[in-house]
Order: C-alpha cells, then structure tokens, then sequence
C-alpha cells in the first residue's frame, strides 16, 4: 500500500506533509497512525524550520472514514487515533501552517485547527458536520474551535453543522488568509518560508508559551513566560539576535535555528 502521508523536505528548512488518501483524503486509523508518526519525528527534528499540512488532489480532508464508524468501543478507539495524531502534529515546535483547498470538514477541519495558522483558497468550504450524523465532534473541535472564534460562534458552528466558505471562515477568524486556489500551495509554502528564515527555536519556545497559557490562568502563563523569556537567552540564535542588533539594527540577523 502506497504511503497515506508523503513528507517533502525542501532545502529552506520547510516541510511539506501532504495526505494521501484518494479521492478525499477521509481520515481513517491508518493515516492516523502514519500521520501520528510523521508529527512525532518532525517534532524531533532538529533541522526542520516549519511545516506546511495539505491534501492530495481535490480536497484537504473531508473527515473521519466513516465506514469504519460502529459502536461506543469503535468510537473510543477512533478517538484514541484522532488525539494522538493531532495531539503530535499541535506539539510540533515550529510554525505548522494548514493549506485548505476544497473542503476541510469534521476530522479535516479539526486537523487545521490543531495547526498554528491556516491558508485557504478562495474555493475553500469548511465546517463540523457531525451534528448532521447525530454525533458531535470527536477530535478537538469542542475545544479548539472556542479558542479560535469564541464559545458563541463555535456552538453555532457546530450545531448548525453548515459549510462556511473561504470568505466567512476569514471574517470570523477561522482561516487567517484566502488566496486564489491555484496559487494555494505556493503561497502556503512561501509563508512558511518567512518564519524558516527567522528565530525558530523562539517561534517555538513562544508557542508553547502561548499554547500552554490558554488553558490556565493568566497568572500561571506569565510565569511560563517568564520561564520562556530565560531558557530563550540559552541559545544561539539570541546570541546572534542581539549582537546583530548591537551592531547592524533590529531586521539583520540571519539565524541558524540552533
């Protein structure tokens, strides 16, 4: 069987991990597991800048395979595949941008979600459809999904269970950029490529900070920023960072992701 996850590295430090399940990219156990293990060896990769996710073909991913839905213990099961999958594609730390094109619904919005920022094209729908099965989101949404547009505008969403194009997803803060489809991937990998220029090792320090933050108090996530703002002054790149500031201005450095 043919890989249902294709990794491409690029020589700026940008990765491109790219589902493969024809025709639309449904996500069952076994791209799960292979997308479970791409995340976990990227997030140990030392060289890796950043990452952009997407889909083969016509879609980014229209959701869970339901063929393989059946009863409660299917479903935890199930669960268990969605949470470690997007739990290590979240943990990543570098900047991981998800590239919509098509639709990205239930499972496949729910994988755009556990990235850092999201690019859709113009033809782009997204959506939770669950609800429209009888059952509820299963892989992030409930929460994630609040984070991103509020408790009021994630319910609606999710009880509704419609399909949001391109334009809405942007005014609401679900995607945070629309560009013309076929330009999608190119425009994805660009982007990617402006933070795989700059200070990785602090992109990455800086979202664990603010991933960690949101979900206590605002006191406990100033102390793990200023934990952050210390461990941050131990590598090379704030080093060069400063001195570079020291003597050519702020904007000059060129880093090395250590």
């Amino acid at each position: 069987m043919a890989d249902l996850v294709r990794i491409e590295r690029r020589h700026d430090g940008v990765v491109l991990l790219e589902l493969r399940n024809p025709p639309l990219n449904a996500l069952s156990r076994a791209l799960l597991a292979e997308l479970a293990t791409a995340a976990d060896a990227l997030g140990k990769d030392p060289s890796l800048k950043s990452v952009v996710i997407t889909g083969a073909g016509k879609a980014f991913a229209a959701g869970a395979d339901i063929d393989e839905f059946g009863d409660q213990s299917t479903a935890r099961d199930i669960g268990g595949h969605f949470r470690r999958a997007f739990d290590a594609v979240a943990a990543i730390p570098r900047p991981v941008i998800a590239a919509l094109h098509g639709v990205a619904l239930g499972g496949g919005l729910e994988l755009a979600l556990a990235c850092d920022l999201r690019i859709a094209a113009d033809t782009a729908r997204v959506g939770q459809p669950e609800i429209l099965l009888g059952i509820v989101p299963g892989a992030g949404a409930t929460q994630r999904l609040p984070r991103l547009v509020g408790p009021a505008r994630a319910k609606e969403l999710i009880w509704s269970g419609r399909q949001v194009k391109a334009e809405e997803a942007l005014v609401i803060g679900l995607v945070d950029r629309v560009v013309p489809a076929d330009e999608l991937r190119e425009r994805a990998i660009e982007w990617a490529a402006v933070f795989a220029s700059g200070a990785v090792v602090a992109m990455g320090l800086a979202k664990r900070a603010i991933d960690a933050g949101l979900d206590g108090e605002l006191g406990t996530g100033l102390d793990l920023e200023a934990e952050t703002f210390v461990d941050v002054f131990g590598t090379e790149d704030a080093a060069i960072g400063v001195q570079s500031f020291r003597e050519h201005g702020p904007g000059k450095a060129r880093f090395t992701g250590h």
